[in-house]
């Protein structure tokens, strides 16, 4: 009996679950696993699970899938929206939703396998079926190589994995080279010393501190890169105090920094540190700031000519037109760590899930960037249908062209 594709997703997509805590979800991969015959490894990384499908000599073509979800609460409306709470690393209980778009992939990936299970007489080799925990952490990928992913399964000649975006549904889009930025995560302690907030003059206030720090690492950007360069330096996070007439002795803030490359990185790091550091020097401080890099991640960088070959079997499976280049994404992943670590090619793609007509009259107004919600949003609400069929079809197709 195939899977009900539709429910699998409105059931994953009203469970969410975040990094690191997928109990629930690997559940439902082994349960539909189980039911395809396959044999499951579970416990990859924490949650991670993994499967192959092994159908004679052949190559041996690794597809990924992520399915760790969001501290982001829901507000598309739909009737199988996400009512979820978890609890977040630091302890404190958040909303959870699928606001990036793992479900989808993990639906895809299924329904993926299952087709290529009841084609066997059509292709020959090994498929490795990983499902990722924590990508949201850029943790998930090195958890399980650490567990012996890679040393469990037959190793890859390939890696070829997707990523649901907001392009209109029926679209790919890939291109050879750079898919995705590098990043690092930074948590930055800046120390001042507390006291009454009648009595400033007798304080080093770590708030003004840090705000003067947010305002300035604005010009790391917009006045020291050049132009026609790519980084991007963003402050999601501030916390300091907790009562309005007490100076806190601390501030916390949490950066998140894009790159092209590794040289980027290093110029980009260097300049943030230097106004981190300026900054609170020139606040007095009699503490250096503390500069903790909580995540750091590669580019995702996509093999020149398995890119070339596989655009030319989408072309020919979905119709000239269907692949797009979308160029670089300012966002980044860690499913480049499978590929780098095995030292062999990746190809990794984005397929849309919007309204093909909703997205043209945004375009038509010059309103995208208002109307139509990205990846972390919390409208953002793929389309099912043809969103599902498009995943489940393009990993089918691109593992066959792998395939012998």
């Amino acid at each position: 009996m195939s899977i009900d594709l539709e429910a699998l997703y409105i059931d994953l997509h009203r469970h969410p679950e975040l990094s690191f805590q997928e109990t629930r979800t690997a559940g439902v991969i082994t349960r539909e696993l189980g039911a395809l015959g396959l044999e499951v490894v579970e416990g990859l990384g924490k949650t991670g699970v993994a499967t192959s499908i092994v159908n004679g000599e052949g190559p041996v073509v690794w597809l990924r899938a992520d399915m760790d979800a969001l501290p982001v609460a829901e507000q598309t409306g739909l009737a199988y929206a996400s009512t979820a709470r978890g609890t977040d690393p630091a302890g404190t209980d958040v909303p959870v939703m699928h606001a990036c778009g793992h479900d989808m992939h993990v639906t895809a990936l299924l329904g993926a396998l299952e087709k290529l299970q009841a084609t066997r007489d059509a292709w020959s080799g090994t498929v490795v079926a990983v499902f990722q925990p924590a990508e949201e952490y850029g943790a998930g990928s090195r958890a399980m190589i650490a567990d012996g992913v890679l040393d469990a399964f037959p190793r890859p000649d390939i890696v070829l994995g997707q990523h649901l975006t907001p392009l209109p549904a029926g679209t790919i889009g890939v291109r050879p080279g750079t898919q995705m930025a590098a990043s690092d995560g930074l948590t930055v302690t800046l120390h001042g010393r507390g006291g009454h907030g009648s009595r400033p003059h007798a304080t080093i206030d770590p708030i003004v501190m840090a705000a003067a720090t947010v305002m300035r690492l604005q010009t790391v950007v917009s006045r020291e890169v050049d132009p026609r360069e790519m980084a991007v330096v963003t402050v999601g996070s501030i916390h300091a105090g907790l009562k309005n007439n007490i100076i806190p002795a601390e501030a916390t803030l949490e950066l998140s920094l894009r790159y092209p490359d590794e040289p980027a990185r290093a110029d980009i790091l260097a300049r943030v540190e230097r106004v981190i550091r300026a900054e609170a020097a020139a606040s007095g401080a009699e503490q250096p700031p503390t500069i903790r890099v909580d995540h750091s991640l590669p580019p995702t960088i996509n093999d020149a000519a398995a890119t070339a070959r596989l655009t030319a079997a989408f072309d020919r499976a979905f119709g000239d037109g269907t692949v797009i280049d979308p160029g670089m994404f300012t966002g980044s992943e860690d499913v480049s760590w499978f590929a780098r670590e095995a030292d062999v090619p990746l190809v990794f793609w984005f397929w849309g899930g919007l309204d093909p007509q909703q997205y043209a009259d945004a375009v038509a107004r010059g309103t995208v960037n208002e109307d139509i919600p990205t990846n972390h949003s919390p409208f953002f609400a793929p389309i099912l249908h043809p969103t599902i069929e498009r995943g489940v079809d393009a990993l089918v197709v691109a593992a066959k062209e792998f395939l012998a």
